[in-house]
């Protein structure tokens, strides 16, 4: 037997997020699906990460265990023939019987994207969220500063998170515009349940006002209804996963 390392991309609109739902089709499910074809056989296929549903990945690991007599190689254009259109692999590695995609991974990286012209780029609807108030970077950097660091996030997620530890490190953070777009980008060592969207309704709260300084200098003792909305999922792209 051997381990196999997948490098995924995909665009989440048409899925319920990574893993296996009741109530749709999930990206696990479709390669799983493309696995069984060529291997004949299912095999179990573990993800780096569980992003939700309409978030998309333009890197994501998962990896399986297979026998050895299907190359490793032949996967990437064995599966991108069955894979549809909004999945893609883009490489297969053999790696340690005992490397596992999510928690040999040291980090990840998101990226938000936001529409911040006067009128919605209709090209890019299906991956940004659109606001066509002009948005204060500064001052959205200003809250992206005070989330560096290690801190408690329970406010930063929902109330379906699943874990007790609520405690979690960024080590990078900022807000950069790019012509019309405004895109906000976080990096750390996890991140709780749509702690990442969270983040960005905050950024959109600072920018608008609605949080001052002495707000940011108490930013962890608020309450989850004093900061900002949980933004559609169709903005947040995986960018890379750290190992």
């Amino acid at each position: 037997m051997k381990r196999v390392l997948l490098k995924i991309s995909y665009d989440g609109t048409n899925y319920c997020g990574w893993q296996v739902q009741p109530n749709g089709k999930a990206v696990q499910e479709t390669l799983q699906d493309a696995l069984e074809e060529m291997l004949k056989e299912r095999v179990n296929l573990t993800g780096c990460s569980r992003t939700d549903a309409g978030v998309h990945a333009r890197e994501f690991y998962c990896h399986f265990d297979c026998s050895e007599s299907i190359p490793t190689a032949a996967f990437v254009p064995g599966l991108n023939r069955l894979l549809p259109d909004d999945i893609a692999v883009l490489t297969a590695t053999d790696v340690a019987p005992d490397f596992h995609a999510r928690y040999s991974a040291k980090g990840k990286k998101y990226t938000y994207v936001i529409d911040n012209g006067v009128v919605a780029d209709p090209l890019i609807s299906r991956y940004a969220l659109h606001i066509k108030t002009p948005l204060d970077t500064e001052k959205m950097n200003l809250l992206c500063s005070a989330l560096v660091g290690t801190h408690d996030f329970k406010s930063f997620s929902s109330s379906k998170r699943t874990v007790t530890d609520t405690f979690r490190t960024i080590s990078e953070c900022g807000v950069e515009k790019k012509d019309n777009l405004v895109l906000l980008s976080v990096t750390g060592n996890g991140f709780l349940y749509n702690m990442v969207r969270i983040i960005v309704g905050t950024a959109i709260d600072a920018s608008n006002g609605k949080l001052n300084e002495k707000d940011l200098e108490g930013l962890f003792e608020l309450p989850r209804d004093e900061i900002g909305m949980t933004v559609p999922a169709k903005g947040l792209f995986l960018e890379k996963v750290l190992y």
